[in-house]
C-alpha cells in the first residue's frame, strides 16, 4: 500500500511553529510543508505534541510563535476560513452517541454547510462507504468501533474538504478495521485530498509518502519511510529470540546495549552485527538466558525512531 510522492502544490506550509503551556513548550520550532494529495504521517509517542500540532493546523490554537498557511489561509489570522476548507477527525471520533447514523449524518452536514441539493448525494455516500446502509437508523453508540470509526470519517468529509487532518484515527480499533481505514486514506489520496494524520503506531507509517517523527515537541527527523530507514540508520539491528525478553533486554541494557522487545523477541541495535554478536551471547551466557535465533534484519521504522530518540 505504500505510495510514491504525489506532485502538486504545496497545501499546508508552516515555518518555526512553537506553542508554549506557561513554561511548557509542546511544540517546539516546527517546520514543514504537505503537497496536495500526499499522505503526511506523524508519529510520536503520547505527549509528543502531535494533537497541539494538529489543532494548531485546524485553526483551533493560536501558535505562540511561527507563521504558515493551511490551504492558502493565514493560521494566525484567518482560522475561521481554514475551519471552512478541512475535514478533521479526533482519536474520540467526534460523533454523537445518543443520535441514530443517520441523525449524526445530518447534523454534520448542518454543521459544515452541505447544500440541500447535495445532502442526499452526500449521505448516502457516507452510509454506503461505512457500510451502514441498512442500519441507518440504529443508535450511533451501538456501532462496533470499525463502523462508528467509518461513520466519524464520512461526517468529516460530508463537505468534501481538500484537505483532511486525522488525530490518531485508528486508536482503539482492531487491525482489520484499521486496515480497511487506510485503504479509504489512500483512495482519498488518489482523488486529491490531501492528508495530515497523527499515529502512534509504527506499522501504520509504511502506508504514508512521507513522515515526520516528533518527540517532545520538536521534529526530528522527516522522509519518506524508505528513506527514514537509509539516511537516519547507520547501525545494524539484530533480531533475537529469548526466552525471557523483558528480562533479556534489561540484562542488555546493563552492559550498554540498546535493546528493545519486539513480540517475543528483541531487537538489538549495535554499531556492527559480526562483533557484537559473540559479545551478545557471552553476556546472556553469564546471566544464564536461553537464546534462539540471532540473525541481522532490515530495520524498522520503530527502530530508527528508537535510535533518533537516544540522540534527541
Amino acid at each position: 500500500m505504500n505510495q510514491g510522492k504525489p506532485a502538486g502544490d504545496i497545501t499546508v506550509h508552516v515555518e518555526g511553529l512553537t506553542r508554549k503551556f506557561g513554561d511548557f513548550i509542546a511544540v517546539d520550532n516546527i517546520s514543514l510543508s504537505i503537497m496536495k494529495g500526499e499522505i503526511y504521517g506523524f508519529l510520536g509517542p503520547n505527549g509528543a505534541g502531535k494533537s497541539t500540532t494538529i489543532r494548531i493546523l485546524c485553526g483551533l490554537l493560536t501558535p505562540s510563535e511561527g507563521d504558515g498557511r493551511v490551504g492558502g489561509y493565514d493560521i494566525v489570522s484567518q482560522p475561521e476560513k481554514i475551519k471552512q476548507h478541512i475535514g478533521y477527525m479526533s482519536q474520540r471520533f467526534s460523533l454523537y452517541d445518543d443520535l441514530t447514523i443517520e441523525e449524526n449524518i445530518d447534523f454534520f452536514s448542518g454543521i459544515y454547510g452541505v447544500s440541500k441539493e447535495k445532502k442526499p448525494e452526500r449521505k448516502k455516500w457516507v452510509l454506503n462507504m461505512a457500510g451502514l446502509m441498512d442500519r441507518r437508523h440504529a443508535i450511533t453508540k451501538e456501532l462496533p468501533g470499525g463502523f462508528k470509526q467509518r461513520l466519524a470519517l464520512g461526517c468529516a468529509i460530508l463537505h468534501e474538504p481538500p484537505i483532511l487532518f486525522l488525530d490518531e484515527p485508528t486508536s482503539g480499533v482492531d487491525p482489520l478495521s484499521r486496515r480497511r481505514f487506510w485503504e479509504l486514506i489512500n483512495e482519498m489520496s488518489r482523488a486529491g485530498t490531501t492528508i495530515f494524520v497523527t499515529t502512534h503506531y509504527m506499522d501504520e507509517a509504511e502506508y504514508c509518502h512521507r513522515l515526520g517523527l516528533i518527540y517532545r515537541g520538536k521534529l526530528i527527523a522527516q522522509g519518506k519511510p524508505s528513506e527514514m530507514k537509509s539516511r537516519y540508520m547507520s547501525r545494524d539491528v539484530l533480531e533475537i529470540e529469548v526466552d525471557k525478553v523483558v528480562e533479556a533486554m534489561e540484562v542488555l541494557e546493563l552492559h550498554d546495549v540498546q535493546a528493545a522487545v519486539f513480540g517475543s523477541a528483541l531487537h538489538v541495535i549495535v554499531e556492527n552485527a559480526v562483533t557484537a554478536l559473540p559479545e551478545i551471547q557471552e553476556i546472556f551466557k553469564e546471566s544464564g538466558i536461553m537464546s534462539g535465533s540471532i540473525k541481522k534484519i532490515i530495520p524498522s521504522l520503530e527502530d530508527v525512531f528508537v535510535t533518533l530518540i537516544e540522540v534527541a
